[in-house]
C-alpha cells in the first residue's frame, strides 16, 4: 500500500498505459482522479477498482485541466501524485510535408498538456512533502522518441523531446516546494496508440493490434511485447518513496530497443563488420 491516503490525478486513463496505472495506484491505497475524453473507458475502469473517481478532461484544453486539477484538490485537500500521460501517436507527416495546424494540435497534446498539467498541479502540491509521508510526485510521459529519429512521425519525436526537457526544468522550479519532477520512457508498448493513429477501428483494429503484438515480440532484445504494466510499475516505482532521492531524471522502459542497431543483440542480423568481410571475401576470391 504505497500510496495509502494519497491522492493521485491520472490523464489518459481510459486505456493503455494510463488505465494500468490508475488500477495501480487505486490497488495501492491511493484515491485516483482517472481523467480522459472516453467516459465509457473510465466508467469500466471505475467499475473494476474502488477509489477511483471518472473525470472528462480533454487536456487540449486548458480550461479542462485547471478544472480536473482544482476539483480533485478540494476533494482530498490537495494533490499528491499527477501522472501526465494522455497523448496519440499525432501527425504523421515528415518535416517536409506537415502543414502548420498538424504541427500544433501534436504540441497541444503532447507537450503543452503536461505543461499545463504541471502548472495546474502544482500548486496543490506545494507543503504535501511536510504533511503527506513520500512528498508530492510529477511524472509525465515522454518516449524512447525522444532519444533519437527512427521511432516515431517527427512530430511526436519533437514533442516527447520536449517533455524530457520540461520535466528538467519543471523539476528545478519546483523543488523548493518538495515536489519531484520525472519522466517515464515507453518503448514499442501493446496499447492502442499505433492503430488509432492509422485511425483504424472496429475489426480492423483488432487485426492491426494483433500484428502489433507480433511484431512488438520481435523488436527489442527482450524477447517479448511490452506491456501497459511493465510502464505503470515504472511510474508507481518514480512516484513512491523509494524514488525519494529521484527528480529531473527519466527511466527508459523499452525492453532494450535503444541500445543499438539490431546486429548489437541479434546474432542472426549482419552487422558492418560481418557485411565487410564479406566483400573482403568477395573482391578476393579469384575469377
Amino acid at each position: 500500500m504505497r500510496f495509502s491516503g494519497k491522492c493521485a490525478v491520472v490523464t489518459g486513463a481510459a486505456s493503455g498505459i494510463g488505465r494500468e496505472t490508475a488500477l495501480l495506484f487505486a490497488r495501492e491505497g491511493a484515491h485516483v482522479f482517472a481523467s480522459d475524453i472516453d467516459m465509457d473507458g473510465l466508467d469500466k475502469l471505475a467499475s473494476e477498482a474502488s477509489g477511483i473517481t471518472p473525470v472528462r478532461c480533454d487536456v487540449c484544453q486548458p480550461g479542462e485541466i485547471k478544472a480536473l486539477m482544482d476539483g480533485a484538490a478540494a476533494a482530498e485537500g490537495g494533490i499528491d501524485i499527477v501522472f501526465n500521460n494522455a497523448g496519440a501517436g499525432g501527425d504523421r507527416a515528415s518535416i517536409d510535408e506537415i502543414e502548420a495546424d498538424g504541427w500544433d494540435r501534436t504540441m497541444d497534446l503532447l507537450l503543452r498538456s503536461v505543461a499545463m498539467g504541471i502548472r495546474y498541479a502544482a500548486p496543490h502540491m506545494k507543503g504535501r512533502a511536510s504533511t503527506r509521508t513520500g512528498g508530492a510526485a510529477i511524472v509525465n510521459t515522454s518516449s524512447v522518441a525522444a532519444v533519437g529519429p527512427g521511432y516515431s512521425p517527427t512530430a511526436y519525436a519533437v514533442a516527447k523531446a520536449g517533455v524530457l526537457h520540461l520535466t528538467k526544468c519543471a523539476a528545478t522550479d519546483l523543488a523548493q516546494y518538495g515536489i519531484r519532477v520525472n519522466a517515464v520512457q515507453p518503448g514499442f508498448i501493446n496499447t492502442n496508440i499505433f492503430s488509432s493513429t492509422l485511425e483504424l477501428t472496429g475489426e480492423a483494429r483488432t487485426t492491426a493490434n494483433a500484428i502489433i503484438a507480433q511484431m512488438s515480440s520481435q523488436a527489442q532484445p527482450v524477447a517479448r511485447g511490452g506491456q501497459p504494466i511493465d510502464i505503470a510499475e515504472a511510474v508507481a516505482f518514480l512516484a513512491s518513496e523509494k524514488a525519494g532521492f529521484m527528480t529531473g531524471a527519466s527511466m527508459i522502459v523499452d525492453g532494450g530497443i535503444t541500445v543499438g542497431p539490431r546486429h548489437s543483440w541479434d546474432p542472426e542480423a549482419p552487422g558492418l563488420f560481418d557485411s565487410l568481410e564479406a566483400m573482403a571475401a568477395e573482391t578476393s576470391t579469384p575469377s
